[in-house]
């Protein structure tokens, strides 16, 4: 048999087999949408937990000093030189609030445009303290922050180990709930195909009594799955994506001002959600269509 009659024929009998099943197609689409779309969630949610973990945990031998915004020039060269003066001090570098502003732009890439139209530059003029050693930290936050012109003083020792924390327990979670739906998925399309087959079963019985190979008789159903899993995973692909875009435009600001982190933007992570996606949605499709094939047509 022809090769190009044996994909025609898997082609149309796998599309018909979706439209004459329609309810339960679309609830197969829908079981792995709502599959991938948590597993987007967590995915998000694990890589910039584990970014910010690990940019602060860059941060634990230093110490951000934020000025207050009414002090003069002199009172900030002041205070440099009080802060570098301590014992428990390596180093200072000031930064000042416009290069914090272009520091923040280059690192959200694309995504720095939304800071553009900004009237008054919200950050603050900075002391970034480097220590000799950890021990001093305690000690040396004290001493800064009785001084005229602390807007405020952060350390993110403790911070890191909270996220480091957050960050296994996510993960653990994350993979045993994403176990859980992808076999309830898998079950779903299952349950899709082995409708399809008895559908179709004397049929198939015919084809095989006629000497029809395997491959000619599970490829539709193969590809059915396919079908579905493919769906599935595009339209978790342009919600997760577009979701997780509008809540970057719309929290990183606030995040980076708050806290001095940021999550990562769309962009950076958009292909690697694709591949993901793609390849759990065909995964599922497959492994669901041959489960069904092997336990209702022993084919």
């Amino acid at each position: 048999m022809k090769a190009s009659r044996i994909f025609n024929h898997t082609i149309k009998q796998g599309f018909q087999g979706i439209y004459r099943n329609r309810t339960m197609s679309l609830a197969s689409v829908g079981s792995v949408t709502a599959v991938l779309v948590i597993l987007g969630l967590i995915i998000m949610i694990i890589l910039n937990v584990s970014a910010i973990s690990v940019s602060t945990k860059e941060k634990f031998d230093e110490i951000y000093v934020y000025l207050d915004d009414s002090i003069t020039n002199q009172r900030i060269r002041e205070i440099g030189e009080e802060i570098g003066s301590y014992e428990g001090t390596l180093a200072v570098v000031f930064q000042s609030k416009d290069y914090a502003l272009e520091k923040m732009k280059e690192e959200w890439g694309e995504d720095g445009r939304l800071l553009e139209g900004l009237v008054n530059n919200p950050l603050p003029n900075t002391y970034v303290v480097q220590l000799r050693d950890v021990s001093y930290a305690s000690a040396l936050i004290k001493h800064i922050e009785q001084k005229d012109g602390i807007e405020e003083v952060k350390y993110y020792k403790d911070i890191v180990e909270k996220l480091i924390s957050t960050a296994e327990f996510i993960q653990v979670f994350g993979v045993i709930v994403i176990i859980i739906l992808l076999l309830v998925s898998i079950f779903i399309i299952q349950n899709t195909i082995k409708i399809t087959v008895a559908s179709r079963k004397v049929e198939i019985e015919l084809m095989q009594y006629i000497g029809a190979s395997n491959g000619f008789v599970r490829g539709p159903f193969i590809f059915e799955g396919v079908v579905l899993g493919c769906m599935g995973a595009f339209l978790a692909i342009i919600v997760v994506l577009n979701g997780y875009d509008y809540l970057v435009s719309y929290s990183n600001e606030k995040l980076f001002s708050m806290l001095s982190v940021y999550l990562i933007p769309a962009n950076m992570i958009s292909l690697d959600i694709l591949i993901i996606f793609v390849t759990i949605g065909v995964g599922i499709g497959i492994l669901g269509s041959i489960v069904s094939l092997r336990k209702f047509l022993s084919v």
